[in-house]
């Protein structure tokens, strides 16, 4: 089988995490099977050195019209306000149409949303760029609390060391779990976090930007256990319904009952995978009510049921 060719796109000021993380997975690819299995080239807009946020500099081509299988476009600097040209708009959708997959690491969605990609289409970013990639692209669904999404051929994945697991799930589309594991062993890394898995803790981070939603969110963690209704937080931010509906989504990028439900997740994960409580008794006390419903919350937040968090938990601990 010939190499896959895996071109990487990157900016002035890029983190470099975002897309050396991804980019060592595919070299380990490499290196573990003792097969060129990848060839990897770095590319920018303009060409030549690329200075990163750091003040590392990088030597990139230039885009052109050169096909791939892969095109990941990373993020740190990637544009957000607005501001991809015309010319890289066209070679987004040129590369998109040629490559058998496009991937965009944190901010890098933007850039893919941009070029009308992500239109329709699940995406994830990096949480705290969720709000505003929801503004500014109202036809993407963003979904904040996930390491990374696919969509068709469109992949998306969180900032940092999330570009990694999204490496390591396509090295595992393209040449199986094994190499993945192996991979994920020489990069001494989770082998596989869900795609579903919550960025962070939101019990702790979710927050909004005013006083009156941080206010609704603080009753919300506390009452947990409790009926907790829309209704209930909009009283508790003195704000009508529809005030609240759209300052909430303003302010933390996704609808109250969403948050309610995520809250309750985290909530429920925490004492799946630390206590020996039934999953009944856990689905009552973190208001779920009965464990399938808990069930379905994880499989579509966390892209797993409570007992195999579970089993992994205890595997983890072993």
């Amino acid at each position: 089988m010939p190499a896959r060719d895996i071109a990487f796109l990157i900016f002035a000021d890029c983190s470099m995490l975002d897309f050396t993380g991804p980019l060592s997975a595919f070299d380990a690819a490499n290196r573990v099977s003792g097969r060129a299995l990848y060839r990897i080239t770095l590319y920018s807009e303009p060409g030549g050195l690329i200075r990163s946020s750091a003040g590392a500099m990088i030597q990139t081509e230039r885009i052109g019209r050169a096909s791939f299988d892969t095109l990941v476009v990373a993020g740190g600097g990637a544009p957000r306000e607005g501001l991809v040209s015309d010319a890289l708009r066209r070679y987004i959708l040129r590369a998109a149409s040629r490559s058998r997959r496009i991937a965009g690491v944190c901010t890098g969605a933007f850039v893919l949303a941009a070029a009308g990609l992500l239109d329709g289409k699940r995406a994830t970013t990096h949480w705290r760029m969720a709000a505003k990639l929801q503004q500014m692209h109202p036809q993407v669904k963003v979904d904040s609390d996930r390491i990374y999404s696919c969509d068709g051929k469109v992949w998306t994945s969180a900032g940092i060391s999330a570009g990694i697991d999204l490496a390591l799930a396509l090295i595992e589309e393209d040449h199986g779990a094994e190499l993945a594991k192996s991979v994920a062993r020489e990069l001494v890394v989770y082998h596989r976090r869900p795609g579903g898995q919550s960025q962070f803790s939101a019990l702790q981070e979710m927050d909004g930007g005013s006083e009156r939603i941080r206010r609704a969110l603080s009753f919300a963690r506390a009452h947990l256990h409790q009926e907790v209704t829309v209704d209930t937080l909009a009283e508790v931010a003195c704000l009508s319904r529809r005030q609240f509906d759209r300052s909430f989504a303003a302010e933390t990028g996704q609808t109250p009952a969403r948050a309610i439900e995520q809250m309750r997740a985290e909530a429920a994960r925490l004492r799946i995978e630390q206590s020996q409580d039934s999953l009944e008794s856990i689905a009552r006390a973190t208001g779920f009510g009965d464990a399938e419903r808990m069930r379905r919350a994880c499989l579509r937040l966390f892209g797993q049921p409570p007992q195999a968090m579970r089993r992994l938990a205890r595997l983890d601990e072993e």
